[in-house]
């Protein structure tokens, strides 16, 4: 089985403690995440060679950066190493109905102002079966844009699949900026992954008789979505997470897996939120660990879905699970009873 190989950046993130506001903290907790890095580590953690292209900093932030990654089992030896600073996100957790915030602090980070010939992509994608970016890394910079670009052609032209996770963060870009941008980038890619409001935000394609605020999601609508996407991009498969939003405690979660032909939907979890960044992360990961293992579609889809509930239990970006809790999940074992 081939080497996976995902492409961002990874950021220092500052919370904190439990539920207390940015305004009432005197202490922060510091862990490291980020879209594709979270991807490397549940992949890591399945069993699978994941490796981590990124570049940071020589100084001790940076080391712990990629010290963060080695622990979890990800190859961190395709790090390019130069720039100045490590990017910062804060996050305060929301409770109740008071939604979850973040601030970013990321602006000329090291991978931000990387250029092209920081990386040799001809050696990076020897011996590589799959290819993983999302929306949030050409948002960071013109060049980081140029930088997703090169990698993704010359994997589309390796025979490499590649994936991306849309992941519009409108405190990045905007949904013109987004739409220019992705729409290039699409061409290459064979599996898309979206939420319940990327395709919207990014390409102006809605979801029918949907209220994401109230919770309600059609699915014939999301069928239609992924119908669209298909026609405009030609993707092999179209997968989108639907969360139903009940509060920032509590939500339904659940997705959708469409091949060009057929929808397939997973069960539905009812989840009582620790903390849900990297939620999405996770249901990429999930994706691409049923496709690397030759699952079905549905047992694929169903897997992605049980891995990602079970992030929302667990503190920090880093969905820290294994292929048996998810399976056992997947299985219909959602007691939450102690395993002895």
């Amino acid at each position: 089985m081939g080497k996976i190989i995902t492409f961002g950046e990874i950021m220092l993130r500052l919370a904190p403690e439990g539920y207390m506001r940015f305004v009432q903290a005197d202490t922060y907790g510091a862990t490291y995440g980020g879209g594709e890095a979270n991807v490397a580590v549940s992949l890591a953690g399945y069993g699978l060679d994941a490796a981590y292209v990124t570049k940071l900093p020589k100084h001790e932030i940076g080391q712990a950066a990629v010290n963060s990654l080695r622990r979890f089992g990800v190859d961190t030896s395709k790090i390019v190493r130069g720039g100045d600073r490590v990017g910062i996100y804060f996050l305060e957790k929301g409770a109740s109905c008071r939604a979850s915030k973040v601030i970013y602090d990321r602006a000329n980070s090291a991978i931000a102002l990387a250029e092209p010939s920081d990386f040799n992509w001809d050696e990076i994608f020897e011996g590589v079966e799959w290819f993983h970016f999302t929306g949030i890394t050409p948002a960071l910079s013109a060049s980081a844009a140029q930088l997703c670009e090169i990698a993704a052609s010359t994997a589309k032209a390796k025979g490499i699949t590649v994936s991306c996770d849309l992941n519009y963060r409108k405190n990045l870009w905007s949904k013109a900026q987004a739409c220019e941008t992705m729409g290039k980038l699409m061409q290459y890619v064979d599996v898309v992954i979206a939420n319940e409001e990327d395709s919207s935000d990014v390409f102006g394609i809605k979801a029918s008789n949907t209220d994401i605020t109230s919770g309600h999601i059609s699915h014939d609508g999301y069928i239609d979505v992924a119908k669209q996407l298909v026609e405009r991009f030609k993707f092999k498969y179209v997968a989108i997470t639907l969360r139903e939003s009940l509060s920032a405690n509590d939500n339904n979660w659940a997705a959708m897996l469409y091949d060009g032909t057929e929808a397939r939907f997973s069960k539905k979890y009812p989840l009582h939120i620790v903390d849900r960044v990297g939620g999405g992360d996770s249901f990429g990961a999930g994706l691409i660990y049923g496709f690397m293992k030759k699952l079905d579609l549905q047992s694929t889809l169903e897997f992605a879905v049980a891995a990602s509930a079970l992030k929302h239990t667990i503190e920090g970006d880093f969905n820290m699970v294994s292929v048996d809790e998810v399976n056992k999940l997947a299985g219909g074992d959602a007691s939450g009873r102690v395993q002895r």
